[in-house]
Order: structure tokens, then sequence, then C-alpha cells
């Protein structure tokens, strides 16, 4: 077992983690909350048992990828801090006088030991655990959305990527000591990748000297990104780009290159499934999968809450066979055409015809369209032109010269025509409300964990980002409702 290649913890000072990590501490929550040997089981097949040097125990491994998703911090800051912060030693089940590892040690554990492991479903599947042996979930619905991340590279060039990181870095140490600025190389003014190279080596060569402005944290964390940039990542600043990135859209006048998280999360605020795409893919798509996905967590779902993507025909077919509830209105091109909402005629239920603004009834109707093909089939009510021709509201409804006035409406499924009227209900109207739940995780995800960048390349990379996120947001919010 892996367990072995960990040595019991034996200190005399053991007991200063109850005088200085108090009880109420975030760390020491976690710890007594989650049973992390699942990591164990988990990485097992990753690990040789019989052969080579003992391994640094995976949990701690794990747990120091968890520290950096709650506080947001580089690998050499995590380290640095967890050699003075006694609830990181605490937490990573380190006696006080322990060493700590070295910083490259987290980035093989990411590429050798986590990498074709399901991380993401596993780790939001223990949260779900959690929540559901401590009573948290009581809801049966599910509200579904999507957040986009940006590329690590976001389409700039490799020198436009040197540029930002260095003048964030400037940008801090001018507003600690700004008399620096006549110590700091001349700028590159040359569009050559080599040559910004060399500007940032200087650069930091110049904070390293002077020594104690360097443990500023203001200053620190941007020179570790800056130096990890340049030592760690240059080989892929020089393939320019995330190649597994795509360009999505957010609007029709917005777009963005990176990845797309599509979300599964319970009326209690516990994401429940997650599926990590490129950022072209269609929203509506993935409800199936995330609905299955949060079934084999162990929840049971009544109800789906969503927006206009998720309202697509055969997801209503999927809801109805499933006995689910599906709260996400039609798109408005289904339910009211491309009109806008005066361009509308209404509907005489009585004579099965439609009268204009007027209030003059249509004269006769037809079924126009290929037959046999629903999705383009409309009833065409037809007006009488005479009367058209001497209406006060003529403008922009008839056109002078025209020889007929007609007015199509799109022949809807029975799928549909029953979904218009569920929307009408005030039961769904009350249901809907609670979408603005999902909004907010999205901008905790992005504005307190670092979510609306991705902290590497590839998909992969974007799916450990995700776990480990998710994770982290899943067990705050556990612990807040246990309180």
């Amino acid at each position: 077992m892996i367990q072995k290649q960990q040595s019991m913890t034996f200190s005399p000072y053991l007991e200063l983690y109850n005088l200085v990590v108090p009880k109420d501490n975030m760390l020491r929550q976690i710890n007594e909350l989650v049973d992390f040997s699942f990591v164990y089981e988990e990485l097992k097949e990753r690990y040789c048992l019989d052969n080579g040097r003992n391994a640094i125990d995976p949990i701690r491994m794990f747990k120091y990828l968890l520290l950096k998703a709650i506080f947001e911090l580089s690998d050499n800051d995590i380290v640095e801090r967890s050699k003075y912060d006694m609830s990181f030693k605490y937490f990573l089940d380190m006696a006080p006088e322990d060493p700590v590892i070295d910083a490259s040690s987290l980035t093989k554990f990411r590429t050798l030991r986590l990498k074709d492991s399901n991380l993401l479903d596993m780790l939001v599947g223990k949260t779900v655990e959690i929540a559901l042996e401590k009573g948290i979930i009581k809801s049966k619905a599910i509200i579904v959305d999507a957040t986009h991340t940006k590329a690590r590279y976001n389409q700039k060039s490799p020198r436009e990527i040197l540029l930002d990181r260095s003048r964030k870095l400037r940008r801090a140490v001018y507003k600690a000591d700004e008399s620096l600025k006549a110590k700091f190389p001349v700028k590159n003014t040359s569009n050559v990748l080599e040559d910004e190279i060399d500007y940032c080596q200087k650069l930091i060569a110049v904070l390293e000297a002077e020594g104690g402005i360097c443990e500023l944290p203001k200053i620190k964390e941007p020179l570790n990104f800056l130096k990890e940039t340049v030592a760690d990542d240059l080989q892929q600043l020089r393939i320019s780009e995330d190649q597994d990135a795509k360009v999505g859209h957010k609007s029709a006048d917005s777009s963005f290159f990176g990845y797309k998280t599509h979300l599964a999360m319970t009326e209690e605020r516990i994401i429940t499934a997650a599926i990590v795409t490129t950022g072209e893919k269609n929203d509506g798509k993935q409800l199936q999968l995330l609905i299955e996905k949060s079934k084999a967590t162990g929840m049971e779902i009544k109800s789906v809450i969503g927006d206009t993507a998720y309202s697509e025909k055969d997801n209503i077919v999927y809801a109805k066979t499933n006995n689910i509830e599906l709260i996400a209105k039609l798109n408005p091109l289904i339910t009211q055409g491309a009109r806008k909402k005066e361009d509308e005629f209404q509907f005489n239920k009585d004579a099965g015809m439609y009268v204009c603004k007027a209030g003059h009834m249509a004269t006769q109707k037809a079924r126009t369209g290929k037959k046999g093909v629903n999705d383009n089939q409309k009833n065409t009510y037809y007006f009488n032109i005479e009367v058209c021709k001497r209406c006060p509201f003529k403008e922009g409804c008839y056109t002078e010269g025209a020889k007929s006035k007609t007015y199509s409406v799109s022949i809807k499924s029975s799928e549909h025509t029953e979904h218009i009227a569920f929307q009408e209900s005030e039961y769904f109207k009350e249901k809907a409300k609670e979408r603005y739940k999902i909004e907010a995780k999205n901008s905790e995800l992005k504005h307190r964990h670092g979510y609306d960048v991705a902290s590497s390349s590839g998909l992969v990379g974007m799916e450990l980002q995700g776990a480990m996120t998710i994770f982290t947001v899943n067990l705050k919010r556990i612990l807040k409702l246990m309180k």
C-alpha cells in the first residue's frame, strides 16, 4: 500500500497546533470533514510499490494543490508559505519542524500522477457524497449553466504574454519603491521573443539583488509568476497559443478564446456535476450528461432549471421520458417567431383565425411547406386585400401594390405545445427564479478562485483546474451550511 511509504509523524512540537490553529480554522475543518484516503485508491496504479525511493505521500501532494485552489497562489508561493504558516503544516499532516517539498515536485505530480485520472467526476462525487451524508442536500432540483474560462495564452503572441506579466510586476514595484525604476534595465523595443525573454531575466535579476523588497507579497507573487513563465513555460510560449482552446460566443457581438465548464448545482448551491469542453460547444447538448452525472453521485432529480439554451426539443423529450420537469423557457423564435411583440396578431380560438391589430379577421387559412415535415410546415392566414388597402394601420403591415396579405405561424410539435403551456404556469415562473443562484456560483468560481483564466494549457490542464476549484468551493459551501 502507498500509505506505508509515508512514515508516521512523531514530534515533541505537535501540541503547538492546538495552540495556534483554532477549531474554527477552515483548513482544520476541512481536515476533520474529509477522509482523504480516497486519493490513495485513485492514484495507486500510478506508483511503484516495491521499487525506488519512497514517494512523497500522495495525499500531501494533493493537499498542496488544494491549497493552491483555495488561496490562488503559484507553486513557489504555496510551498514558501507552507514553511511558516502553521495552519498549512497542520493541513498537510506535517510536524512543525518538517521541511517542505521542492516546488517542482508539484509540476511532476500534476503531469505524471494526475494525468488521465478521472479526477473531476471523482472529486465532485466525493463532495456530493459528504453533503448527502450530512443531510445538507434536501432539494430534488438541479440548476444548470455554463461558465467560460479564457485560455492562458488567450491568442496573444509569446512576447505579449511576457510584456503583460513584466508590466504587472513593475507596477507592483513602483507602488512599493519608485526609486528602483532607475535600476531597471531598458525596456525591450524589438519584436524578437528572445530579446523580451532576456529583458525579463535582467528585470528578475535586479529585483532579486535587492533582497528585502522581493519578500513583500504584492511583489513576490507577480515576480514568481514571471519567473515561472520564463523558466518553466518557455517551450509553451514558443507554441504561442493553447492548441485545445477554441473561440466561443457569450453573445451575438462578444466572444472569448478558451473553454467552457458546464455545471449542475443543487438549490443549496452544491455543484453535482461538471463537464469541461472547448469554448465553442453548445450548452444544451450537455444537459442530459449533466443529469446522468448528477444521478451517479446519489442525487434524486425531479426538476432541472436552466435558460433557453437547454429547452431544445431533444431535452424536452428526454425530460418527459425520465419524469423530470424542465424549467427552461423555449426560444422566443419558437413561441412567437421572429416578430417583435408589437407586430404579433391575436388568435381567436372560437373562429380558429388570426385577427390583425385593426380588428380584421383572416378570411381563410392554408397549410404550407413540405408535407410530413412538421418543423418546416406553417399555417398561413389570408386577409381581405381591399380592407388592408384602406386600413389606418397599414404602414409597416401592408406593402402598397401587394396582391395579398398573409400572416404565417410555424406549426409546433406536440412537445413544444405542451411546454409552452407549462412555462405559462405560476409554478414554472416561481421555480425559474432559482436560476440566479448558479450565476452567483459562476462569479465565485471566477473572482475568488481564479477560474476566469486557465492556469495551464490544454483540455487536461483545464479539467484538473476545474476539479480542484469545484472541490474547494463545494467544501467551503458544506462547511458554511453545517454552521
